[in-house]
């Protein structure tokens, strides 16, 4: 019995982390129109939609770079985004701190 190259398949790791980034694009999107429907409520308060409008802002950023860092992995050989990884963090982050602000107020 032989062990297992481990030079076979580079490719399903870079194929599984751009469908991550996909998925945590498309949650960030649901979350993004819960948070957006608070704005559509009778009577919302200018504190209310500025905090929309600044959580909107994250989340075109957080698909900005989701979409940066997909392009990036499809590059062969994929470029490293630790820079990109680390902001994103960040943006998620705040941008699920916005969504418990929003939808529980």
């Amino acid at each position: 019995m032989s062990a297992p190259d481990s030079g076979d398949d580079h490719g399903a790791s870079a194929e599984r982390t751009r469908l991550a980034w996909r998925r945590t694009g498309l949650s960030a999107t649901a979350v993004a129109l819960l948070i957006l429907r608070t704005v559509f409520a009778p009577g919302p308060g200018a504190a209310t939609v500025l905090a929309v409008a600044a959580a909107m802002g994250v989340w075109a950023t957080l698909v900005a770079l989701g979409y940066r860092r997909v392009h990036g992995l499809i590059a062969r050989p994929p470029r490293p985004g630790s820079r990109t990884v680390v902001a994103y963090a960040l943006l998620c982050a705040s941008f699920a701190a916005f969504g418990a602000v929003v939808v529980l107020a």
